[in-house]
């Protein structure tokens, strides 16, 4: 079976760092495209950032740009989200998702094989 397990969240004062991982097992990482995603109360959940298994190629929404950085790591099957400078706006629960590279779906689509189950993060001001 699949099973993608989130680590490393938690409570941190704002301009603090956290870095996720995302552990995958029971398939081979090589030929997923991650993606790391968030969902704070009362809002949709929405992706922030994804990195290509073609490629390695990487995107992110703008208010995580130059503050987080996605990143994979296939021989420990193993997806890892690094957040510097973090806000109080970044709390949400994260989790990380994984679909098929050959279904070629664009970063911002919902549409994922496999989901994490999520992780707190806490921004305190």
């Amino acid at each position: 079976q699949v099973q993608l397990v989130e680590s490393g969240g938690g409570l941190v004062q704002a301009g603090g760092s956290l870095r996720l991982s995302c552990a995958a097992s029971g398939l081979t990482l090589d030929y997923y495209d991650i993606a790391w995603l968030r969902q704070a109360p009362g809002k949709e959940r929405e992706v922030i950032s994804c990195i290509a298994a073609r490629d390695g190629a990487t995107d992110y929404i703008d208010p995580v740009k130059g503050r987080f950085t996605i990143s994979r790591d296939n021989a420990k099957n193993t997806a890892y989200l690094q957040m510097n400078g973090l806000k109080p706006e970044d709390t949400a629960v994260y989790y990380c998702a994984m679909r098929s590279a050959f279904l070629g779906y664009v970063c911002r689509d919902l549409t994922f094989d496999y989901w994490g189950q999520g992780t707190q993060v806490t921004v305190s001001s």
